[in-house]
């Protein structure tokens, strides 16, 4: 392990041995389980920003209570509804609002202490990081672990350029419905995002909803992500388990993660989509949209059905690039990146020693079980058990 720096050998008001950046599930899992082995740890960002800002209150989750932040097992969610005498089966679905309780909690058991900061840059200078925060502060660290939130990464299909930027928003940024009371609404997309919105949506009054994607209309019905399970234990005890898997067996995961994940909607959504308000408008595109001058947008799917709309919500998930993450600019020139992924080792660091990325953007070297609260745990762990051996 790295030993500690004084500020003032560098010229910059902090030094620490480990920077997290970010404060969302794999942030906060990292820095807790790093802080319990005794590294010297700043972890700066909005305590669950994203969870909290860009999620709607009335939203539900599609994990379980064995879903939890804690590397050592100990500071659970499950623990914490123990805590609070809440028996598992009376919060399925589980509410956001819960999670985020939780969160505090183990923010609060762990001892952390996040600096709600965000950093404007970061660079590596004379083998040290330096980060440069929006206040203008300036941090030393030995190493980083940067998890960005995949509010960096919104996907928009080319079509979406040609609407006013008023009357359109992705499913990150429409957290509040009454204003869209009264209002025509289309949706594009069709996984749980898409639905789930609508529901949402239809519960605030909106007038019409037409749900548009482009395959047929999702099965809704009670899930298991169980089978996940042991691909992140396989990810912690099997040194490059994911990416030394032969491709056809990647393949059958990830469609098997597919088929639970993407094709099957959760069943407690059909009644709140039981209203003839609400229109599915499966195996179809959008092929023209535009504001022709009126209130309306006029919206043209590829079966030649016209609508008239007020909005449209684009519910078309998150594609990882990682050079439009701001703070990461400093280092692209030495981080090596596939498709827009970081190119990850074995123990989630990057092509720029001492730098480490985790969460959605880790799902290519450690597959798809990373975008997810599930895999913060495992991927803590490798992250520190590397540091420690540095």
């Amino acid at each position: 392990m790295v030993g500690a720096h004084r500020a003032e050998d560098w010229g910059a008001t902090l030094d620490t041995e480990l920077l997290v950046v970010g404060a969302g599930p794999y942030a906060l899992s990292t820095a807790a389980l790093a802080r319990a082995h005794g590294i010297d740890t700043v972890i700066l960002g909005r305590p669950m920003g994203f969870w909290r800002e860009n999620m709607p209150a009335g939203m539900f989750l599609r994990s379980g209570p064995d879903w939890h932040l804690d590397g050592a097992g100990v500071v659970t969610l499950e623990a914490y509804l123990e805590q609070r005498r809440i028996a598992p089966e009376d919060v399925d679905p589980l509410p956001i609002g819960l999670f985020l309780e939780y969160a505090d909690w183990f923010t609060q058991r762990t001892g952390l202490e996040v600096r709600e900061e965000l950093v404007g840059g970061l660079a590596k200078v004379n083998g040290r990081f330096e980060a440069t925060l929006e206040s203008g502060e300036r941090i030393r660290a030995d190493t980083v672990v940067a998890a960005p939130g995949v509010r960096h990464y919104t996907a928009f299909p080319d079509w979406a350029a040609s609407l006013p930027p008023e009357r359109s928003v992705h499913t990150c940024d429409l957290i509040e419905f009454s204003a869209l009371a009264g209002a025509r609404v289309l949706i594009v997309g069709g996984r749980q995002s898409a639905y789930e919105w609508a529901a949402l949506l239809h519960e605030h009054g909106a007038e019409r909803i037409d749900i548009v994607h482009r395959h047929a209309v999702p099965r809704f019905a009670p899930v298991s992500w169980r089978f996940v399970d042991e691909h992140v234990d396989r990810t912690i005890a099997i040194p490059g388990y994911w990416r030394n898997l032969p491709a056809s067996e990647q393949e059958a995961i990830a469609l098997q993660f597919w088929e639970v994940g993407r094709l099957t909607l959760e069943g407690w959504l059909t009644p709140r989509l039981a209203s003839d308000r609400i229109h599915r408008r499966p195996s179809v595109r959008v092929v023209a949209a535009d504001a022709a001058g009126d209130d309306a947008l006029h919206v043209t799917l590829s079966d030649a059905t016209a609508l008239e709309v007020d909005h449209v919500v684009f519910a078309c998930g998150y594609r990882v690039d990682v050079a439009g993450v701001p703070y990461l600019r400093g280092c692209l020139d030495q981080l090596e990146r596939d498709d827009g992924f970081p190119v990850l080792d074995e123990a989630f660091q990057t092509t720029v020693d001492g730098l480490y990325v985790t969460g959605f953007s880790a799902t290519k070297a450690f597959g798809p079980f990373f975008g997810f609260v599930k895999g913060a745990p495992a991927a803590a762990t490798l992250v520190v058990r590397d540091l420690l051996q540095r």
